[in-house]
């Protein structure tokens, strides 16, 4: 007996009055765009975190699992850009996470499921990049002038501003060359960093190296949960659908060369900066590397310029980043805000699009100022949201798609990574919450110190 023919939830004549669709995601790049893409929404300043990271993890446990996440997440984007290429041949191209969950799985509440931890996802990284962006500046002026009068707080409110200017570029199409420039910074400042820790660690001023781990058992579980969901965190991608409906179609074969590209670019940037910074600063390392060069008290650890000019490009990709994870909140706002029947620049669209994305904009850069608390949110990020994104959803939708025998590898190694980071995301949230919670008390509202 003949299968029914599938229904498509999201059918394509539905996009006729979807100006999210036909603006801000409109399909028009080539795969190396699209690899630029991933590129910053991969390869930012968190990898700067990866010596904290390994902190909690110690050598062996830190290579181990920075590989398998590299491992596992390139494998889960390959398996999803296969779903979604499946679906396309199949008539029904999705370009958005959530239609592609909620068809593949049959379920209106997953719908709903993958758009709130999206959201979340997105906000907690607009967030922390105009966070981290605002103690760049910091750190250049109390170095200009370290008896300036100026706070975190205004710093932040400077790069909001900038944030708001640029979130008017209307289509995620129009930052492909932003992003190409953004994937040039994250090997600059990654070689500048990596140079800067081999200048540190062989210094006359290098400090101290101990590796051990926390004394408590109980602790060192707790930190090693912690680091993980940090890695899943640095490694975490929760839009891959909807950087690859910016591929003019077909899309056949062009995100597997995207892939490629990005996960180049991951080799050399998150070992180096893993290996050199654990390396010098061993279970002191700060949550953000620079930091430890940079330290409060005594000479920085390396030539001012060299650090400076990685505070530069580290600042310049930040705005990159801001603007890769903002989409999925503008394409959402523009569905309904926008008309498509009219032009991307009319007025009827310019209006509101001005509006909407500068609001979005102010509301980011004021819990930025508000929360300053980078690395703990990295952690929480990571495993409430990266985690059930990127380790278990895309296994799931190919099981679902392709339905491979129960007797096959492929449908057992998808199923035992479901479990396995099932279970770190249930430890890992317990854990980066409860440091978060044992943090707040370190930190005051609108704080001029980003907590560790």
């Amino acid at each position: 007996m003949a299968e029914p023919p599938q229904i498509d939830r999201f059918p394509e004549c539905s996009r006729d009055e979807d100006a999210g669709a036909a603006f801000v995601l409109e399909s028009k790049g080539q795969w190396w765009h699209a690899g630029f893409h991933l590129t910053t929404a991969i390869v930012g300043p968190t990898i700067l975190t990866l010596p904290y990271a390994f902190r909690g993890l110690g050598w062996g446990l830190g290579f181990l699992c920075l590989t398998v996440m590299g491992v596992v997440t390139f494998y889960s984007y390959y398996l999803m850009s296969l779903v979604l290429e499946h679906c396309e041949k199949d008539g029904r191209r999705h370009i958005r996470f959530r239609e592609l969950a909620a068809d593949v799985l049959g379920s209106g509440g997953m719908f709903y499921l993958v758009i709130f931890i999206q959201t979340a996802i997105n906000t907690g990284i607009g967030i922390g990049a105009i966070l981290l962006a605002g103690e760049c500046l910091q750190i250049m002026y109390s170095n200009l002038s370290p008896n300036g009068s100026l706070k975190l707080y205004e710093f932040i409110a400077m790069v909001t501003v900038v944030m708001i200017v640029l979130s008017q570029l209307p289509t995620f199409h129009s930052l492909r060359h932003i992003n190409l420039v953004s994937l040039l910074l994250s090997l600059g400042y990654t070689l500048l960093v990596v140079g800067a820790s081999i200048h540190a660690g062989t210094s006359k001023n290098a400090p101290p190296r101990d590796y051990s781990l926390e004394k408590s058992e109980s602790s060192r579980i707790f930190s090693a949960f912690t680091s993980i969901s940090i890695i899943a965190a640095i490694f975490g991608n929760g839009i891959l659908p909807e950087i690859q409906a910016t591929l003019a179609p077909p899309v056949t074969g062009k995100m597997l060369k995207g892939l490629l590209l990005c996960y180049s670019v991951i080799f050399v940037t998150f070992y180096s900066a893993a290996v050199s910074g654990y390396w010098v600063f061993g279970n002191k390392s700060n949550s953000n590397i620079l930091k430890s060069l940079m330290p409060d008290n005594g000479p920085s650890l390396a030539p001012t310029w060299v650090l400076g000019l990685a505070i530069v490009f580290v600042l310049l990709q930040l705005f990159a980043i801001g603007l890769v994870y903002s989409q999925v909140a503008f394409e959402i706002m523009e569905k309904k805000s926008a008309d498509v029947k009219q032009g991307l620049f009319s007025k009827r669209n310019l209006v509101p699009r001005l509006i909407l994305r500068t609001l979005y904009m102010i509301f980011c850069g004021f819990f930025a100022a508000m929360l300053p608390f980078f690395g703990d949110i990295n952690g929480v990020v990571g495993a409430i949201g990266f985690i059930p994104l990127d380790f278990i959803l895309p296994m799931l939708l190919y099981n679902m798609t392709f339905k491979p025998p129960r007797s096959s590898l492929t449908y057992w190694i998808n199923v035992s990574i479901m479990v396995a980071f099932t279970g770190a995301g249930i430890m890992g949230s317990f854990s980066s919450i409860r440091k978060l919670v044992l943090d707040a008390n370190k930190f005051k509202l609108f704080s001029s110190n980003v907590v560790d």
